[in-house]
């Protein structure tokens, strides 16, 4: 009897093949058919077996025969080449021996073999079997091109395959299928054919034919090429074992790689483990699909089940994942003995597989796309020290309202992913700020962040690291990285420490002329506590101008309300309308003060070569001889950058009648000259002399000649030019000496007591061997510009540890009237020996605070320091110091007389009558006038009134500063009063500078020229080469550096300013002094509590940036204003310009004269040495040897005696308390109009 397996007509089979099913069915047949044979699914079209039985076991068979056959040939292969050697070992020491033995008979056969010597039949046999070995492992080597391209075809074909039989396992095992008719079994047969090709390649290529019979994609080929074989013969087809072809899917990883889609570790691995569990969980399923629809082969098939292949895909889940649900289960023995031993390693491998690939996905980064850049928008690239403080820090800045519309979207790009502040930072700006996770050191990251396409890109550093050096050179290494993948890339780095930006310069590809620049905060910071030390509160003013802060509008008059109105202001750069080309700079910063409402501090002067960038400079507050050119850059302080968009904007034919400048629009009118008619004449001073009419034009004003020492140098000019002394550097920007020992510059305790210091600077510094070094040249530097003249500079003591002062000589051994006091800025006895309340300031600095982990204990020691200055208490008997000094004295007071002898900074100004104890400018004595005398009286002098500048690390570490203030201590720093009294500075004040040097690179440049007193790429450049400065020849060249401005604070109590002191407008006194001296007035230092009627006022000061022209000035107004370099001011001191006792007195205690002549210098020069020879002959005599103060002097030059000369409070109190300014302003001269 026929037996139909049940399911074979559930496959959607046609029912044209159910009835061959039955028509099959012939009880009268005669034929007997075993239990064994099934029939089929079959057709008359197909000439397959008319009784339909199932033939599975042939495809089966042809499969097996392939795998163990050729197994077997290899074992035999092997085992024949095993015994052919061993024989041939035997046989040739069989004739070895018998050499040995027969030594005689070995000669008669002839000369022996060489045994290098091989036959030339199996050597080229060998170079055969080699090549094409060689050949085959080319092309399936994924090394070449060819290669790679096959073994991705092959896995797509494969995979191709395993879709064939997807597509087939909808049919039922085995059926009766025509080649010619059966569009997939063609495909298949075409693949296997592949298949079968490559199978041949892999074999010859193999090095173990035997470990590469068993390789897992040789059993593969095994068990589904050989059976398409047999279905094209037989006329028939049987799903089988295709399923294995799902094996394939364990290369996906590799074949990834060779396309580079896949580069790191964990996508590696995440792929890896995806393909092997899904490869495996198919392969396992189509198993069970094949078992379960055929049956038990013992049980006559008759226990079968029609399951679908995605059914048994559902049921192996189920079964790894031990859920069971018993919907679908295995009913044949087979597939249950397959189970069992299934959900062990699919268990295994479930547990162990599925959370680990969770895993992954879950740390998968999730800033790990690319940038996708956005037509008509820039974007820069911001690495480096990615934290929520220095990002809100930069974002605040660059993003700010007061800018222009910002179309510039930031990407940061950073190696760790931020935290969820951080995180919340960037989604509130998620309009223009992207972050990815990566490093610019990767260039496949710089590539996902297109810095190829990006406008910049800013490298930000860690402020608070311990190790400054290591924080460069990974800045460093990120240059070098960027560049290198993109040269022409702008780069904007912060750097910490000066001496490594020398380090730039060796990277190729670094042109600050194309907009590279490194900002080095230990350089700017010292800069801005140096220019503190000349005009305190400046620190302040150049923080806030280019830090981007919002008005605060405050209805109540306080000191806020005026400091809050100038920290509003920043600086911006504009174009120059051609209205003003021709004029003057005085001329037309006046217009610009006064027309505009903006203030201009600089322009860039162009050469003729304009194509040449490097021949551009930026000249502050330049005076009459230089005129407008056209395309003139100018350096504005305003409150908006759309107010600056006035100076561009402006013409003459229509704007000249405006008095509102809001209504200062663009007009119609075309650009021109307007002032061709009345200055025919445009040419700098610099081209005329080029072209040969400067100096005898009869037009030229020998005035304004004068005013550039590059056409005729000053009479001190000439005098300096020495051939053999150096007084300046290689570059004329600063004063310099011969290097100096540290030993002759450390002062005792004692001597530094008997050398009565006043107007110096005192600079307290902690540090010890292991501190990182602050840089204290950057701080020297500024205090030592040759725009000084000798007898200007102010002393220099350094107060702490020798140790680690002798590691910050080596920078500082060139600079003249510097001195070393050991010991610690706690200890007052070390205070009290430095004279500090005599000081014209004093520098609290640390190089500890990046040690400590605890940010509110970083800055301990400076904040002790400065509680502890200010603490102290001085008697008021103080001494007289009898300087024989070669200074001005007024008309009416007898230098002969020991009482009348100029007074050098020995009693402290009262701040209510000086306000500051700063340079203070006053008007000239002139013959027949006495400068006024100011009695106070003041039983103790207390510490508060010592100025001084703290550096902190931590800004909430201000309110520690002063105990008598209001400060909450969440305000921020600009907003802290000791910051707006110009008494603290912290470095994070400098963040503002990388959006600010983004937006304009001139900005960067106008700073540093402002706060480190003229250093130049050049000099750096020399730096770098040297470590120290050089010095050189005086030259008109180098002389002619010596001609820029310098800032000073003008006294509002005396002086040509005296009546304006009193109630007048502050742009009145702009005006005036713009017009008589060429001074260029941008601020006001006042004190705290001016606007009140009180008279017991607070001595401190703070800082108003740019008032408006209608703001009324009071007497005791400090002025900050830009003062131009004064030739004759060195000329009465000619025989002292390098006196080392005139060193000790500051800016506002020197006197200057600039009108008297020559013969009376002389004379009054011969008369004071006279004296002076004869007083320290008297000394000597009557006090010994006495310790002579250490200075860059000659050996000839006059030594320093000091003489102390007790004195009461009565006599102090007629001593001229208000020093002269004449050290400062130079006469009043006409303005004369240049040719």
């Amino acid at each position: 009897m026929l037996v139909v397996a049940e399911g074979n007509g559930s496959y959607g089979s046609s029912s044209r093949m159910s009835n061959n099913i039955n028509l099959n069915k012939n009880p009268d047949s005669s034929i007997s058919i075993s239990k064994m044979d099934l029939i089929i699914p079959f057709s008359p079209d197909v000439p397959c077996d008319n009784n339909g039985q199932r033939m599975w076991w042939a495809f089966l068979a042809s499969s097996m025969v392939t795998f163990f056959g050729g197994l077997f040939i290899i074992l035999l292969w092997r085992t024949l080449k095993y015994l052919w050697t061993v024989c041939c070992h035997c046989n040739i020491k069989h004739k070895e021996a018998q050499k040995v033995n027969n030594p005689m008979n070995s000669q008669a056969d002839g000369p022996p073999k060489n045994p290098n010597d091989k036959d030339d039949a199996p050597a080229s046999e060998v170079g055969w079997m080699t090549s094409v070995k060689d050949w085959a492992g080319v092309m399936i080597s994924a090394q070449t091109l060819t290669g790679r391209v096959l073994v991705v075809l092959v896995f797509a074909l494969s995979i191709g395959a395993l879709g064939i039989y997807f597509i087939d396992s909808s049919d039922p095992i085995e059926s009766c299928q025509n080649f010619y008719k059966d569009f997939t079994l063609q495909i298949d047969m075409a693949f296997n054919v592949f298949f079968l090709l490559y199978f041949g390649l892999r074999f010859i290529a193999a090095n173990d034919k035997l470990w590469f019979w068993l390789e897992v994609n040789s059993v593969v080929d095994f068990f589904t090429v050989p059976p398409v074989f047999v279905s094209v013969y037989l006329n028939r087809s049987w799903l089988g074992l295709r399923f294995l072809r799902a094996l394939r899917l364990i290369q996906f990883s590799e074949i990834l790689q060779f396309l580079n889609i896949l580069k790191t570790s964990n996508s590696i691995k995440l792929v890896n483990l995806c393909s092997i569990f899904i490869s495996t969980w198919l392969t396992a399923a189509g198993f069970i699909h094949l078992v379960e629809n055929s049956g038990d082969p013992w049980e006559n098939f008759q226990n079968s089940q029609p399951l679908s292949y995605w059914e048994c895909v559902y049921l192996l889940m189920v079964t790894m994942s031990t859920v069971g649900y018993g919907d679908v289960y295995a009913r044949t023995t087979l597939g249950r003995l397959f189970m069992v031993f299934f959900i062990l390693g699919g268990l295994a491998m479930f547990a162990s597989y599925v959370p680990e690939i969770i895993e992954l996905i879950g740390n998968r980064k999730k800033y790990g796309g690319s940038y996708s850049a956005v037509n008509g928008r820039k974007h820069i690239v911001v690495c480096g020290h990615i934290t929520l403080e220095s990002v809100s820090n930069f974002l605040k800045d660059f993003l700010h309202k007061d800018r222009d519309d910002v179309n510039v979207e930031i990407v940061f790009l950073h190696n760790i992913s931020p935290n969820l502040e951080l995180e919340a930072l960037f989604k509130r700006h998620f309009t223009q700020v992207e972050f990815y996770q990566g490093s610019v050191l990767n260039p496949h990251d710089l590539a996902r962040v297109k810095i190829e396409s990006a406008d910049a890109c800013l490298i930000l550093a860690n402020k608070y690291c311990a190790d400054p050096d290591a924080e460069d050179a990974s800045n460093i290494m990120r240059v070098i990285s960027i560049k290198n993948y993109h040269p022409k890339i702008r780069i904007i780095t912060q750097m910490l420490q000066y001496h490594n930006k020398a380090h730039l310069l060796n990277i190729p590809s670094w042109n600050w002329k194309e907009g590279d620049d490194a900002i080095c905060l230990a350089e700017l910071k010292a800069g801005f506590i140096a220019q503190s030390c000349l005009a305190q509160g400046l620190s302040t003013m150049l923080a806030n101008l280019f830090s981007m802060r919002s008005y605060i509008k405050i209805e109540e008059d306080t000191w806020q309300k005026y400091y809050l109105e100038g920290v509003a202001n920043e600086m911006y750069t504009e174009y120059l309308s051609s209205a003003f080309v021709g004029l003057s700079f005085p001329t037309v910063c006046e217009l610009c003060y006064v027309k505009l409402k903006l203030l201009l501090i600089a322009v860039e002067y162009k050469s003729e070569q304009r194509e040449s960038r490097s021949r551009k400079r930026i000249l502050i507050n330049p005076g009459n001889h230089v005129k407008m050119q056209e395309g003139t850059l100018g350096f504005f302080i305003a409150s908006d950058a759309k107010e600056v968009k006035r100076a561009f904007f402006y013409c003459k034919a229509c704007h000249d009648d405006i008095t509102d400048p809001k209504r200062i629009k663009k007009c119609g009118c075309k650009r021109m000259t307007y002032f061709e008619d009345e200055h025919p004449s445009t040419l700098s001073p610099k081209k005329k002399q080029r072209n040969g009419g400067m100096r005898n034009s009869p037009n030229c004003s020998p005035k304004m000649m004068r005013h550039d020492p590059l056409l005729i140098p000053g009479n001190e000019q000439i005098e300096n030019m020495d051939a053999n002394v150096k007084r300046y550097d290689s570059t004329g920007m600063f004063h310099w000496c011969p290097s100096k020992d540290i030993e002759k510059v450390i002062l005792t305790r004692s001597e530094a007591s008997m050398t009565v210091l006043s107007g110096h600077v005192v600079v307290c510094i902690f540090g010890d061997v292991t501190s990182a070094l602050v840089g204290l040249r950057n701080l020297v530097m500024p205090l030592r510009a040759s725009n000084f003249h000798y007898h200007e500079l102010k002393p220099i003591v350094f107060v702490g540890s020798l140790d680690y002062l002798r590691r910050e000589w080596e920078t500082l051994h060139n600079f003249p009237k510097v001195s070393i006091l050991p010991g610690t800025p706690l200890s007052r006895a070390d205070l009290r020996a430095v004279n500090i309340n005599l000081c014209d300031m004093c520098v609290i600095l640390s190089a500890n605070q990046n040690n400590i982990d605890d940010a509110s204990l970083q800055d301990k020691e400076c904040i002790l320091a400065t509680l502890n200055i200010k603490s102290m208490q001085f008697d008021d008997s103080i001494g007289v110091l009898q300087a024989n000094s070669q200074g001005f004295t007024p008309p009416g007071m007898d230098r002969s007389s020991p009482d009348n002898s100029p007074v050098h900074g020995l009693v402290r100004q009262a701040s209510i009558t000086t306000g500051s104890n700063i340079p203070i400018i006053t008007e000239l004595a002139k013959p027949g006038k006495l400068l006024p005398l100011v009695s106070f009286s003041q039983e103790k002098n207390s510490g508060t009134n010592i100025q001084m500048i703290t550096e902190l690390v931590n800004d909430s570490n201000v309110q520690f500063l002063d105990q008598d203030d209001d400060d909450d201590p969440d305000t921020e720093l600009y907003l802290t009063q000791p910051f707006a009294c110009g008494t603290a500075f912290a470095i994070s004040v400098l963040d503002s500078l990388m959006s600010a040097t983004y937006f304009n690179d001139n900005i960067l440049t106008l700073i540093r020229t402002l706060v480190t007193g003229g250093a130049t790429p050049e000099l750096e450049g020399l730096l770098a080469e040297e470590n120290a400065l050089r010095g050189g020849y005086s030259t008109p060249q180098t002389l002619a550096n010596r001609d820029r401005c310098r800032v000073a604070q003008l006294a509002l109590y005396d002086g040509p300013f005296a009546d304006l002191g009193d109630g007048g407008c502050y742009g009145d006194l702009f005006c005036k002094a713009l017009k008589t001296y060429n001074m260029l007035c941008f601020g006001i230092y006042r004190l705290r509590d001016a606007h009140l009627s009180s008279s017991s006022q607070c001595t401190k000061r703070y800082v108003i940036t740019n008032p408006p022209y209608e703001f009324e000035l009071v007497p005791t107004d400090l002025i900050f204003c830009l003062m131009q370099f004064d030739h004759n001011a060195g000329q009465s001191r000619a025989s002292l310009s390098h006196s080392s006792h005139s060193s000790h007195s500051s800016s506002k205690k020197s006197s200057s004269v600039h009108s008297i002549p020559a013969t009376n210098r002389q004379n009054r020069s011969s008369k004071a040495r006279e004296a002076r020879d004869k007083q320290n002959a008297t000394r000597m005599n009557r006090m010994g040897p006495e310790k002579r103060w250490f200075t860059d002097e000659a050996e000839n030059a006059y030594p320093r005696n000091i003489q102390i000369k007790p004195m009461s409070t009565h006599m102090a109190n007629q001593v001229n308390q208000y020093k002269s300014t004449s050290s400062l302003i130079p006469p009043i001269r006409e303005v004369e109009d240049e040719c």
